[in-house]
């Protein structure tokens, strides 16, 4: 190999290592304003709205939700996206250790949703349907910035409130002292951007997109 041919490979190197690392640093510093986006204390917001909106996927989301509906009457009715075939009402409130029938006027339940932008047109179907114009938005403290994008998305005009609930180790800005948590933020910020990147494609194109 001459000397001009090690040279020229060499500086191809150098560029990719120099772009390499320039995406690095973008991701490191979009990842730490994602963190600044995360929720860090409970929704002091109390106003009321049409509905009550949960994602399911996670600990502690039905029963606040349920506690929204029942106990502080923030809303007439409670939709809970994303659930599995063949659970209804009754087997989530027994999930939930309320009483089957207590409040089974007041909940519905979607089974279409299998991912954050099926919740958010699942959610709008729904609501569609109910004539409701503003919903309180039910989901995990890091999993809010994304459902916000996709809810807004989805909904647009509809009056948004964002709830978090906070699983252990995400409430005093502790998620980065353990690996589970650190590997949960930075895939999300990873489906954050995605979810940003997919807003640009055409119609078609987000069809299709996985």
């Amino acid at each position: 190999m001459t000397g001009r041919r090690r040279r020229r490979r060499g500086g191809r190197l150098g560029r990719l290592l120099t772009a390499l690392l320039f995406l690095l640093i973008f991701w490191g510093a979009g990842l730490a304003w994602f963190v600044g986006e995360i929720p860090s204390a409970p929704q002091t917001d109390r106003a009321g709205t049409d509905a009550i909106v949960v994602l399911t996927g996670g600990a502690g989301r039905l029963d606040e939700g349920l506690k929204l509906l029942d106990e502080d009457k923030l809303a007439k009715r409670l939709f809970v996206s994303g659930v599995a075939r063949g659970v209804d009402v009754a087997t989530l409130l027994r999930v939930a250790r309320r009483k089957p029938g207590e409040l089974n006027c007041c909940i519905a339940v979607g089974y279409k949703a299998d991912n954050t932008a099926g919740n958010a047109l699942e959610t709008r179907d729904w609501m569609r349907e109910n004539g409701f114009r503003s919903l309180r938005l039910v989901t995990a403290n890091y999993h809010m910035p994304r459902s916000l994008v996709e809810f807004r998305r989805a909904l647009p005009g509809v009056r948004l409130i964002p709830h978090a609930v906070f699983p252990p180790g995400f409430r005093d800005g502790d998620w980065w002292q353990t690996r589970r948590t650190l590997r949960i933020v930075a895939s999300e910020y990873n489906k954050y951007l995605i979810t940003q990147l997919s807003g640009l494609l055409p119609p078609v194109m987000n069809e299709i997109a996985p």
